[in-house]
């Protein structure tokens, strides 16, 4: 009996060198979103500067986590953001009531993270600030 019967067709069909194109495509992607985006580019200093501040205060590994998924997911947001808005940009190039509010729903989901990541940082660093104080 062969193992490729438990492989679903498709799966058989990907090759390697698909895997690794689709690879570029996101990096293409990352490039993009950072040489386009201003925000992306401030969530990218901000990104920098908690981490220095998470090194520099030793913070512990669950603090690391938090401060991990909290930067990820607005950088990632962020990207769905500039992907919706360059769609939506696409199919409806004039002025519609429903294309204003899908970007600004995206936009909103980017800003709702970031106000979770900037608590997030203040949990963190505060107690630590008051020890300097």
């Amino acid at each position: 009996m062969s193992w490729l019967i438990f492989v679903p067709k498709n799966a058989r069909n990907m090759s390697l060198q698909k895997r690794l194109a689709s690879f570029r495509y996101a990096w293409q992607g990352i490039r993009y979103l950072f040489q386009s985006q201003v925000n992306a580019r401030i969530h990218a200093v901000a990104a920098v500067l908690v981490v220095t501040a998470g090194i520099v205060c030793g913070i512990s590994p669950q603090e690391w986590l938090a401060i991990v998924i909290s930067v990820v997911l607005v950088i990632a947001l962020e990207a769905v953001n500039t992907a919706l808005e360059t769609l939506t940009d696409l199919v409806s190039p004039g002025n519609h009531p429903l294309a204003g509010k899908a970007k600004d729903l995206a936009a909103a989901a980017v800003l709702l993270a970031a106000i979770g990541a900037v608590v997030v940082g203040l949990i963190i660093f505060v107690p630590r600030l008051c020890l300097f104080l």
